[in-house]
């Protein structure tokens, strides 16, 4: 698994990784600009490119500064076919990539008001299958998440669903964590999981993990 870690210019001191996965699947993670103290995530975050059946995807695509060259060299040499925002408060960047690949994109019905894509998303909902085979799944936590089964890699990729602050992977916790979260998610274990992915703290895990997530309490806390 390869890793590069770049602090871009002493006037935008914005941490970027690039970090491939698997063959057809790796991510980027840089430096949120809406971030503030005590909102419960560290200010790096993560975004998945998967490359499936023929197509390329960007999940939750969130851009790097143009200063990142590696990362525009290899988008542009395999274009996204299609973007896709798993969570309403996930817009981030989807009409920057639209625009620039000429891309489909995919999300959820409704968003908040002060972050609407311009680009028309086509709607999503757990079961819905999208193009390289991606299936989004139903997460219990009633935030309209769609995680995303992606077949060919064994991975599931969250949004927000699960975190993972100082490396532990844990559920983000709701009122209904008990009764409507973790039966939920305790289903997704009958896919022949190797990994999750998750935006927040360390991104990447192993199947062991996310069933152990699943064990322990939920998050709550701040950062």
């Amino acid at each position: 698994m390869k890793s590069q870690t770049t602090n871009l210019t002493s006037d935008h001191p914005s941490e970027f990784e690039l970090r491939d996965i698997a063959p057809g699947l790796w991510i980027w993670r840089v430096t949120h600009p809406r971030w503030r103290p005590g909102q419960g995530w560290d200010p790096i975050v993560a975004s998945t490119c998967v490359e499936s059946r023929g197509e390329v995807l960007l999940l939750d695509p969130l851009a790097p500064p143009i200063e990142a060259q590696p990362f525009w060299q290899r988008l542009d040499a395999h274009p996204p076919t299609a973007i896709v925002v798993l969570k309403p408060d996930h817009v981030r960047d989807v009409d920057l990539f639209a625009r620039r690949y000429h891309s489909q994109a995919f999300g959820p019905r409704v968003f908040f008001r002060e972050d609407i894509p311009q680009t028309n998303l086509q709607p999503i909902d757990p079961g819905t299958e999208l193009p390289g085979g991606l299936l989004a799944l139903y997460d219990g936590r009633g935030r309209n998440e769609t995680p995303l089964w992606l077949p060919d890699h064994r991975t599931i990729v969250f949004a927000d669903a699960l975190t993972a602050p100082r490396g532990k992977l844990l559920v983000w916790t709701t009122p209904w964590h008990e009764e409507r979260v973790l039966p939920a998610l305790r289903k997704l274990l009958a896919f022949p999981l190797e990994r999750v992915i998750v935006s927040h703290g360390e991104p990447v895990h192993t199947a062991a993990e996310f069933e152990l997530a699943l064990q322990r309490p939920p998050w709550t806390g701040s950062i």
